[in-house]
């Protein structure tokens, strides 16, 4: 993913989660974060949210990548890109409306803390500007 670095301030980071959007759904995933953490079906959520809301050291490290980003529930990726055969959560970057897998599940879900993820992410990043 090298490039010029024109190419990199238009592209964008696309965090998707394995959760839809919508009041009902945001309740019934809160309450399962709290009854059964560990069956939870969305790693990224687990890790950048807390009980009252996105961490705040989340929010000042994604103000800081010198990239825009976008959060995305899986019903709202379906309906803006459609649907992808990606395991989700995950995270793409999309340049001119084309997504380039950029962080897998798999990755997303050996994570064990908010530090790895931003660590993972960091690391990813550096290896593109490289």
């Amino acid at each position: 993913m090298s490039g010029t670095w024109e190419d990199f301030v238009s592209k964008k980071i696309v965090f998707v989660y394995n959760a839809d959007s919508g009041v009902i759904n945001m309740l019934k995933d809160y309450v399962h974060k709290i009854v059964s953490p560990s069956t939870y079906g969305c790693r990224l959520c687990s890790l950048i949210y807390d009980n009252r809301g996105v961490k705040d050291s989340w929010k000042e490290f994604v103000s800081q990548l010198h990239f825009r980003s976008q959060f995305l529930h899986r019903d709202e990726f379906v309906d803006k890109y459609g649907m992808k055969d990606d395991e989700l959560p995950c995270v793409y970057m999309e340049k001119d409306g084309k997504l380039d897998l950029f962080i897998p599940a798999s990755e997303i879900d050996q994570c064990n803390n908010l530090e790895e993820l931003k660590s993972l992410v960091s690391g990813k990043l550096a290896g593109m500007l490289s």
